[in-house]
Order: C-alpha cells, then sequence, then structure tokens
C-alpha cells in the first residue's frame, strides 16, 4: 500500500513558526514518525513538502500515475483559498485525508473554511502532530476499504 503525506506552504518552519499554536515538533520528526508507523500499519509512506503551490499540483498529478492508495494532506494556509490544489485532488481516484495541527474552525474565520472540505473523505485538526497520525490510520483504513 502506497500513502503519499503532502505538506503544504509554511509547513517546513514546524518547530519555529508559533510554537504556541503548533509546537515544537518538526517537520522531519512528524515524517519521520509517519514513515515508521506506516511501515506498522503496512504500508509505504512518501511525504512531500513544498512552498510552490504549482509544485504541489504536479506532485498530486504524479500520485495519480502511480496510483497511490490514499493521500493525507496538510496544505497549510492553501486549505482556504487553492482551488488549483482542490481541482488536483479531485483527479485522484483514491481517498484523501485532510488534516491540521491546530483547530482551524477555533481560529481566525479565514481558516473556518476549506476548499478541499467536499471532495476529501474526512478532516483530522486540533491534536498537533498526533492529528498527522490519525490521518494516516484513517488513510489506511479508507485505502483498505476502497481496494
Amino acid at each position: 500500500m502506497k500513502i503519499l503525506v503532502l505538506h503544504g506552504i509554511n509547513l517546513n518552519m514546524f518547530g519555529k513558526r508559533d510554537p504556541a499554536q503548533y509546537g515544537t515538533v518538526t517537520l522531519d520528526e512528524i515524517n519521520h514518525k509517519l514513515v515508521a508507523q506506516g511501515q506498522t500499519l503496512g504500508a509505504h509512506v512518501d511525504c512531500f513538502q513544498t512552498n510552490h503551490e504549482g509544485e504541489l499540483c504536479e506532485r498530486i498529478h504524479q500520485a495519480f500515475h502511480d496510483q497511490v492508495d490514499a493521500v493525507v494532506i496538510n496544505a497549510g494556509a492553501w486549505t482556504h483559498y487553492s482551488y488549483g490544489i482542490r481541482d488536483a485532488l479531485a483527479i485522484l481516484k483514491c481517498p484523501i485525508i485532510e488534516v491540521h495541527m491546530s483547530n482551524i474552525h477555533a481560529r481566525e474565520e479565514f481558516r473556518h473554511h476549506s476548499v478541499f472540505a467536499d471532495i476529501v473523505k474526512g478532516q483530522i485538526c486540533g491534536l498537533g502532530a498526533e492529528s498527522y497520525v490519525q490521518g494516516l490510520r484513517a488513510a489506511v483504513d479508507a485505502a483498505q476499504m476502497s481496494a
């Protein structure tokens, strides 16, 4: 089973950016934990981060060609306005799980809306780095159900 984890804009700054909101865990630590958890769940986890919207779309297109079994995505601020990323995700035939470290519904009004909401299988937010772990578990379960 192949699971792709996508990290969007500014998420490479986890551990440095707003620790009160995101904690001190780094993106490398999150990725390491996801790869290890994937092995436990019988899945190969590939992690990708970019600060360039077009690169994220290109990686999603590659996921389509690679026939990944599921996608976990934290697109960062792009979640709230990137119809380009939304359209790229809509091409995928696999389950998509949206995750956020913070509770986007308890933050600024503009963060309450996800342009991906109608195409993702589910959304997990507000649990810090555990949001990713739960998202991976949900992705593996969803992929197994759709197989």
